[in-house]
């Protein structure tokens, strides 16, 4: 019995594992793969897309009184420069700029000027029969879209600025029958720049009152006498100049 324990019972039957061989050493002439390196990519004709006309449209808050705008703006000149190839009716010819001109003055005061950045002028004759100005801006908290207030400032003050370039052409060559027709449309170009570039100050001015009314500064003037109503008026030219009135 005991001769038979001292025999492992596993002797002879569990053989050792082969060694298994190293690994050949890295060869210094072996080729190695390129690094990969991520880029971003831009899909550059969506950029471009959105960038255009449609972009601009599509960023708008208002884009059917932006495109009018600019539809009424650019027929009125673009009549006046090719209506020659069209007719060679003068009458005719003046007579479509001329509604052009007014149905783009009327659509600039009243519609887009309104839709677009908040702002409406006119003038108004009271009983005594004194003429004024009156200006209409929207609430100040809030503001205007960036792209329909820069689309419609590049529209009033470039446009007058093609105008007078029209009229120094047609002077010089002595195109006397066109002259009042672009005199007209100075008329209409210059009057609407000059109503909203006041209105728009107006604005400006308010809300920096109502800013100053706000921080309770209107009460300065009743601290100190003369040194209180310098105070506040110093205070409010600041805050006014802060908001470009």
């Amino acid at each position: 019995m005991s001769s038979q324990l001292s025999q492992p019972l596993l002797d002879g039957q569990i053989e050792p594992d082969e060694a298994e061989a190293p690994p050949p050493p890295a060869s210094n002439n072996a080729a190695r793969a390129p690094p990969v390196v991520l880029t971003p990519t831009y899909n550059t004709d969506h950029n471009a897309a959105e960038s255009g006309i449609t972009g601009i449209l599509k960023s708008s808050s208002h884009p059917g009184a932006l495109a009018w705008l600019y539809v009424l703006r650019i027929a009125a000149v673009g009549w006046y420069l090719f209506s020659g190839f069209v007719t060679r009716n003068y009458v005719l010819s003046s007579v479509l700029v001329v509604v052009l001109l007014s149905m783009d003055f009327w659509n600039a005061r009243n519609v887009a000027g309104r839709r677009l950045v908040g702002l409406r002028f006119w003038n108004q004759v009271d009983e005594d029969g004194a003429s004024y100005w009156v200006f209409e801006c929207r609430d100040p908290s809030r503001p205007a879209n960036p792209i329909d207030s820069r689309m419609f400032w590049i529209a009033i003050y470039v446009f007058p600025l093609l105008w007078f370039a029209l009229l120094i052409v047609s002077l010089l060559r002595l195109k006397v029958e066109f002259v009042p027709i672009v005199i007209l449309a100075l008329v209409f170009n210059c009057t609407n720049a000059i109503g909203f570039t006041y209105a728009d100050r107006d604005a400006k001015l308010r809300a920096a009152n109502s800013l100053t009314s706000g921080w309770g500064l209107g009460g300065l003037s009743s601290l100190g006498g003369i040194g209180g109503q310098l105070l506040s008026g110093a205070v409010q030219k600041s805050v006014g100049r802060v908001f470009g009135a």
